[in-house]
C-alpha cells in the first residue's frame, strides 16, 4: 500500500538561484520539517551569494491559475507568502487564499531583495498591508517591515513599534513575530490580540545569512500543517532556525547559507544552550 501523504505546504515567493531564500529555501525547510513543499513563483531572480542583478515579477493570471490548479488538485495543509515584484500579484495571491480561509497562512514578506529597491515600492506595500496582512495567522517581519507595512503609504513619519503591531492586529493579523537585531542578540517577540505571548534571544551570528526571515516563515508553515498552535509553532521553528544557523556554510563568495538539514549529520550529537530555549540536540531528526 502507498504511504501516507506528508503535510502539504503551499509557498509563493521568488526563485533564487543560489538555493539560499525563497522558494528553493521555503522548499528545503518544508521537506527538512516533515512536509511535502508545492511552489508558485510570483518571479524570478538573477544572482549569487553576494549579488542580486535583477528582479523580474511573473504575470498575476499566471500566479492565480497556477495556485488554483494546485489547490483544485491537493489538500493544502497550510500557506507561506514570502516576496512579491507588484502589487498585481498580490491581489492576485490574496483572491486566491481568501477562499480558503480555514487554511494557516504565513506571511514573511521582504522588501530587499533588490538592490534598485523595487520590491519597496508603495503600492506593493499598501497592497499586502491592505490584502495580505488582514488574512494572516502569522506575520513574521522585522520592525522596518512592520513599520511599513503600517503606514504603507509612506506619507507620514513611521510608527512606532507597538503602535504598528496594534494598529496589524486590529487589521485582522492573528499574530505577528517581530524580530529585533541587536548587536550581540536576536530578540524574536510574539505578540497576539492578548498582547505580547513570548520573548525568545539568540546570539547573533558573525556572519551575514541569506534567507533567514523566509526559513522562519516556511519553518512555522510546516509546523502549523503538522497541527501545532501558532505560539508553539513560533517556539520550536525559532529553535530550527537558530540549530540551522549554527551549522551556516559558504558555497561561494558571498553571504552564509543555512543548513536546513543540520538534523541528518550523524558526527557528534552535542546540545544547544541558548536563553530562552530548553536544551535541544545540535544534530536530531526533523521536528515530525
Amino acid at each position: 500500500m502507498p504511504s501516507a501523504a506528508p503535510p502539504i505546504v503551499l509557498t509563493f515567493g521568488l526563485s533564487d538561484p543560489t538555493g539560499g531564500f525563497g522558494i528553493q529555501a521555503d522548499l528545503l525547510t518544508l521537506a527538512s520539517m516533515g512536509c511535502h513543499g508545492v511552489s508558485v513563483l510570483t518571479g524570478y531572480t538573477v544572482r549569487d551569494s553576494a549579488n542580486c542583478d535583477e528582479v523580474t515579477g511573473l504575470d498575476p493570471e499566471v500566479v492565480a491559475t497556477q495556485a488554483r490548479m494546485l489547490l483544485e488538485d491537493m489538500p493544502i495543509a497550510a500557506f507561506k507568502v514570502g516576496a512579491a515584484t507588484r502589487a498585481e500579484v498580490v491581489s492576485a495571491i490574496a483572491e486566491v487564499v481568501a477562499d480558503y480561509d480555514d487554511i494557516p497562512l504565513i506571511l514573511a514578506p521582504d522588501f530587499t531583495v533588490d538592490d534598485e529597491h523595487v520590491l519597496a515600492a508603495d503600492d506593493l506595500r499598501e497592497s499586502i498591508a491592505d490584502l495580505l496582512a488582514p488574512q494572516t495567522t502569522l506575520l513574521v517581519a522585522d520592525q522596518t517591515t512592520l513599520a511599513a507595512l503600517a503606514q504603507p503609504d509612506g506619507d507620514a513619519d513611521a510608527p512606532g513599534l507597538d503602535a504598528a503591531i496594534a494598529h496589524l492586529l486590529s487589521q485582522g493579523a492573528e499574530y505577528i513575530l517581530s524580530i529585533q537585531t541587536g548587536t550581540h542578540r536576536l530578540v524574536n517577540t510574539l505578540f497576539g490580540e492578548e498582547g505580547q505571548l513570548r520573548q525568545d534571544m539568540w546570539d547573533r551570528p558573525p556572519h551575514r545569512l541569506m534567507g533567514t526571515t523566509d526559513t522562519l516563515g516556511a519553518a512555522i508553515a510546516a509546523l502549523l500543517a503538522n497541527g501545532q498552535e501558532p505560539a508553539e509553532a513560533a517556539r520550536e521553528a525559532q529553535e530550527y532556525l537558530y540549530q540551522a544557523t549554527l551549522h551556516a556554510f559558504r558555497p561561494g563568495m558571498g553571504a552564509y547559507l543555512l543548513d536546513r538539514f543540520f538534523w541528518a549529520h550523524d558526527d557528534e550529537n552535542e546540545e544547544v544552550r541558548v536563553e530562552g530555549a530548553a536544551a535541544v540536540p545540535r544534530y536530531r531528526q526533523p521536528p515530525h
